[in-house]
């Protein structure tokens, strides 16, 4: 915007400046002309006097002489045989005086037609003017104008005009520019505002300031921005008080499972009742928290995902046991680092894990691969069961698979960890004849749609380790 305006002004202004200099300049050179020419007629009316009393040579020298243009001025007298020169009284024709530069056909026309004319000779022009003798006949006065008398000036004038002219334009785009200032510096502040509120600093509000569209736009932002911020505030409070409320529950919970006495059951039971406890602890800490965290995570954050699995796949290993269930973890041996915080992969983990016993039968096989790239790593959680009819039903939150219990947060969760670092969630079919759920955790920053051909080339590797080894079920290494 501010180099828009910038150019309409300098174009405006030059097109204003070429239609008033350019005429001016041509009047300054005519005046000049006009100027040079009147002074030649002054030149010669003071020579005509002289001439309508005598045209003896001596005097009419000496009046030359007087005009102060005996180097540019000449005489013409008509070729007459009465007109001699008085000097030596020998009956001689009369001689012009001075120089002349005209031609004798400009002279002769000059005479013959009775009024002044101007002609082009070498270095400039001359103005010839007819004087009527005192015996009738017409003599001609002839005026040289130089060339440089007649554009005296003319470059000086034309010089200040380019000048003038070169002044306008510079201010005319000095005060575009401020003005341009003043009108993209409130918009850039806008889209700065925009981009700290979608960052997540809540804070960001936009200063009202510049034209009057801005500051309309300035106004609707800090009042949209109050508005996010007190519908965070309430989404947290409603959070905080729904999680609240699972604590009766728990509590009932927990003292049951303590009656349960010894045994690898009721042992898994009261882990679970614990941590269950904890999760709510943390939901109702974060939601109550003022300041929530919106910073990118810093060099070393994150978890070490091969840990993470051992850790989840050890907690259902005691179920899938129970109930009969064969199951693999491959590529956990090794510490395979990702941006993404502990506790975050661990409810993404236990979301899938969860699906798989909660919508599968007993008995029905499961597998959990992890392969670590240059830029991404991939989790596979995959099933032997009936699979899902529509994936993308699916993935859309809230909608769930339509059975009890089923809300369809649970892939919304694996898919926002997956998203905050770059990367997607994919429903497929498993090699073992399910569904496979795909979480690709990006470790460079790229989007998903650039790495599709990468991602076959994981699965063509991946899936005869599958076939030859989910049959020969083991545990934590």
């Amino acid at each position: 915007m501010r180099w828009a305006l910038v150019k309409v002004s300098l174009a405006v202004t030059a097109m204003v400046v070429v239609a008033f200099a350019v005429p001016l300049g041509l009047v300054i050179r005519e005046m000049a002309r006009d100027r040079a020419f009147s002074n030649a007629e002054r030149e010669a009316a003071a020579v005509a006097p002289a001439l309508s009393i005598t045209t003896d040579r001596d005097q009419l020298e000496r009046v030359v002489a007087s005009a102060g243009s005996d180097a540019g001025m000449a005489v013409h007298i008509p070729a007459s045989g009465e007109h001699t020169d008085r000097t030596d009284g020998a009956g001689q024709r009369a001689a012009d005086i001075g120089r002349q530069r005209a031609t004798d056909e400009d002279i002769a026309a000059v005479r013959e037609m009775g009024r002044a004319s101007t002609t082009e000779v070498d270095g400039g022009s001359t103005l010839l003017q007819p004087v009527a003798l005192s015996s009738g006949e017409i003599a001609v006065v002839e005026v040289y104008v130089p060339e440089s008398e007649v554009t005296n000036g003319v470059a000086t004038a034309w010089a200040v005009l380019a000048g003038v002219g070169a002044a306008l334009i510079v201010g005319s785009v000095a005060v575009a520019d401020r003005l341009g200032v003043r009108m993209v510096r409130p918009a850039q502040r806008l889209v700065e505002g925009a981009h700290q509120l979608g960052e997540g600093r809540l804070g960001s509000r936009v200063p009202v300031e510049g034209p009057t569209e801005l500051r309309l736009a300035a106004v609707a932002f800090n009042s949209m921005a109050d508005q996010v911020v007190q519908l965070l505030a309430n989404e947290r409070e409603l959070a905080a008080d729904l999680s609240h409320r699972l604590r009766t529950p728990l509590t009932v919970l927990r003292l049951n499972a303590a009656s349960l006495g010894d045994g690898p059951a009721a042992e898994q039971t009261r882990s679970a009742v614990e941590q269950l406890e904890r999760e709510v602890d943390t939901i109702i800490r974060t939601a109550r928290d003022a300041k929530p965290q919106t910073a990118a995570a810093g060099p070393g954050a994150g978890c070490d995902a091969a840990e993470v699995v051992r850790e989840r796949m050890g907690f259902w290993s005691a179920l899938a046991e129970d109930e009969g269930r064969k199951w693999r973890v491959a590529g956990a041996d090794r510490p395979v680092r990702i941006p993404v915080a502990r506790a975050d992969l661990a409810a993404s983990l236990d979301a899938l894990l969860g699906n798989v016993f909660r919508h599968t039968a007993e008995g029905t096989a499961f597998a959990v691969d992890l392969h670590n790239g240059e830029d991404a790593v991939i989790v596979l959680v995959s099933d032997a069961g009936a699979g899902i009819p529509d994936p993308e039903a699916a993935m859309a939150r809230g909608r769930g698979s339509g059975s009890d219990g089923s809300t369809g947060l649970g892939l919304d969760i694996v898919r926002r960890m997956a998203e905050s670092t770059g990367g997607d969630v994919r429903i497929g079919s498993s090699v073992l004849g399910g569904t496979e759920v795909r979480i690709w955790v990006q470790l460079d920053g790229r989007t998903a749609p650039e790495r599709r051909g990468h991602r076959g080339a994981v699965r063509r590797r991946r899936q005869p380790r599958q076939t030859a080894t989910i049959n020969r079920p083991r545990s934590l290494p």
